[in-house]
């Protein structure tokens, strides 16, 4: 998995430059290691739950919290350094 695209359609009620703004996050997104980018976007982009995230992954609710929190901190550190 190197890429995980996004959709680049507007959802109901989005301004125009909210899908640019999205940009940039699928590249720190893609900067992830895989298992932990699937977390976050089986989570926040496919709005699963925890129980259906680890489902689909083959493992524990518990590593879905975990990694997803790993995910997001390595992602905060990633759009600091980027100048978010």
């Amino acid at each position: 998995m190197d890429t995980i695209p996004m959709p680049l359609q507007r959802h109901p009620g989005e301004a125009p430059d909210a899908i640019v703004d999205r940009l940039p996050v699928q590249d720190l997104l893609n900067r992830l290691p895989p298992r932990r980018r699937a977390v976050l976007v089986l989570r926040y982009c496919c709005d699963l739950s925890i129980e259906q995230t680890a489902r689909a992954l083959g493992c524990s609710p518990g590593t879905v919290k975990s990694q997803s929190a790993r995910a997001l901190a390595t992602l905060r550190g990633h759009a600091a350094r980027a100048g978010f």
